[in-house]
């Protein structure tokens, strides 16, 4: 297989380009080379990488990959390799979700290692300090221990500012949004409301879809306050299909949204847990005497 790489140029002139004719920038995590060729046939801007969209596909919540059974970077590159980019055209530039804070890996080297295979773009979710509660013990430990937002932030610099890459930058809160885009000055950033609720693995943290939109219009009217050029994206929460992400697009000021589960996980949920209950519900006719 030889798929048409797209460089850094093409990828960020096309965003941009979309962004002029207001047309909604499309960001879908995929955990298998069948979603993503899937995503990008439907026309998806960026197919999104990363160890919770693989454990996702295996049945596992996103989460699972926030604790130390597998090696989350190890995992991103391999599948990324073998699975997603033999299944592209090149129609969809790819963005791989990397661990900042990984400690066997020096991320220069890790970033080398994403152009190499044709991945020029890269985001700080693999998993991200931002997903843990500020205010809990477990992220002072964290953050004693060095695993650190910080972390993120610097690897999103060397990305964009010694790599060339196109860079994405996401965190769950205000104060982390607004040190991710004054420091990284990420090319997009996406505000991530909370994990998407519905499914067999979804988590509902009670947000509805009008206090998604409006935390994530406040975390939008701030960035730009620091970053006036940068591309904004939704994600998360209650937005979890069409009718919801029309709604953020008609209620809050960015440029598009990111899906993870709600063009993955759960449209194969349904899909296949359908067909399969038809053929389940499949008997023996009758033979005539």
């Amino acid at each position: 297989m030889i798929t048409r790489r797209i460089s850094t140029e093409r990828i960020l002139a096309g965003l941009e380009a979309k962004a002029a004719r207001r047309l909604p920038i499309m960001i879908a995590s995929a955990g298998s080379g069948l979603v993503a060729r899937l995503l990008e046939a439907a026309g998806a801007d960026c197919i999104n990488t990363f160890s919770g969209a693989r454990l996702r596909a295996n049945g596992m919540g996103t989460m699972s990959m926030m604790w130390p059974i597998l090696d989350s970077n190890r995992q991103t590159l391999d599948y990324t390799r073998e699975d997603i980019m033999p299944a592209l055209e090149g129609n969809a530039f790819v963005c791989a979700c990397l661990n900042a804070n990984d400690p066997l890996k020096d991320m220069r080297m890790t970033l080398g290692e994403c152009k190499t295979m044709g991945v020029e773009s890269v985001s700080n979710i693999g998993p991200s300090v931002s997903y843990v509660d500020h205010d809990s013990e477990i992220y002072r430990v964290l953050t004693s221990a060095g695993v650190t937002y910080q972390n993120e932030i610097e690897m999103l610099k060397l990305a964009r500012e010694e790599m060339d890459m196109v860079t994405i930058g996401l965190a769950f809160t205000l104060e982390d949004a607004l040190a991710m885009c004054e420091e990284a000055k990420p090319h997009i950033f996406c505000y991530h409301a909370g994990t998407t609720k519905g499914g067999l693995k979804g988590y509902d943290s009670g947000l509805t879809i009008e206090q998604t939109a409006e935390q994530t219009e406040e975390a939008y009217q701030a960035v730009r306050k620091v970053h006036p050029e940068v591309l904004l994206v939704a994600h998360g929460a209650a937005m979890e299909n069409p009718v919801d992400a029309q709604y953020m697009l008609d209620h809050t000021s960015g440029h598009g949204f990111w899906t993870g589960s709600s063009t993955e996980r759960l449209p194969i949920e349904r899909a296949v847990s359908a067909a399969a209950r038809e053929f389940a519900a499949l008997r023996f006719r009758k033979q005539d005497a």
